[in-house]
């Protein structure tokens, strides 16, 4: 194609027809969002009892947390969407339970391996002076980890694991391939109905652009409040608040 029919192409596009499947669109959005918080909630939680695996002496607990978050880290999202859609679930109860389902436990699982190594880093990246000091204090080792250690290593795991919700909610598009109603599916049907290339999928990757740029402004809100150096706005001084002093 050349420059001048790229041109021309890119004038004919009528987004008109998007607006006639909008509640497709409005259904994608829902759903990506759904899953996407959904996966990473779960996923937050295991990453944690994942991550402390990792740090763990016991060799027991030590080496199935590794090799865990090994090989979900070293095999691609797709290939553990299709295991789990069309293998391990009908295998365990019979039959499919649906695909959002499977997409949720896909997300949750693959979630959860990289923010072990994010909690594993956090964690590891404080001085080893705040463990001992919490020992010297007549602390147990667990209580030292909720009360001193994770509450110091959530300020530097904020900005990794904001990059791992927004990466997470774009390859929340992969669940399409289970024929899940996400945004890309959205695309997909209005393409096949129009024959339409360009403006569904323009649609598409606008409404991903739109969302990673919502959550990308709330993870730097989040970031700031965890902040060491943030100090809220200073309440404008009453007169009465000057009578009570």
């Amino acid at each position: 194609m050349s420059h001048i029919e790229f041109l021309a192409a890119f004038n004919a596009l009528d987004f008109g027809i998007i607006w006639n499947y909008r509640d497709l669109f409005i259904r994608g959005v829902w759903l990506t969002l759904r899953l996407t918080l959904l996966g990473f909630s779960l996923g937050l939680i295991l990453g944690i009892f994942l991550g402390l695996g990792r740090l763990s002496k016991r060799k027991w607990i030590y080496y199935p947390c590794k090799i865990y978050i090994d090989f979900i880290r070293g095999t691609p999202l797709l290939v553990q969407i299709l295991i789990i859609h069309t293998a391990l679930i009908p295998s365990i109860f019979g039959q499919s339970l649906g695909f959002f389902v499977s997409g949720a436990l896909a997300l949750t699982l693959n979630s959860g391996a990289y923010i072990a190594e994010i909690v594993r880093a956090g964690i590891q990246s404080l001085d080893k002076g705040q463990t001992e000091a919490a020992r010297s204090l007549g602390m147990p080792k667990g209580m030292a980890m909720r009360y001193i250690i994770l509450p110091q290593a959530i300020r530097r795991m904020v900005p990794p694991l904001g990059n791992e919700l927004i990466a997470l909610l774009k390859d929340s598009s992969l669940v399409t391939v289970i024929a899940a109603n996400d945004i890309l599916y959205a695309a997909k049907i209005v393409q096949g109905a129009t024959f339409k290339q360009w403006e569904p999928y323009l649609t598409a990757a606008l409404l991903y652009l739109l969302l990673t740029w919502l959550a990308s402004k709330l993870i730097a809100f989040i970031e700031k409040r965890f902040s060491t150096s943030y100090v809220p706005k200073k309440r404008r001084t009453t007169f009465a608040d000057q009578l009570k002093r």
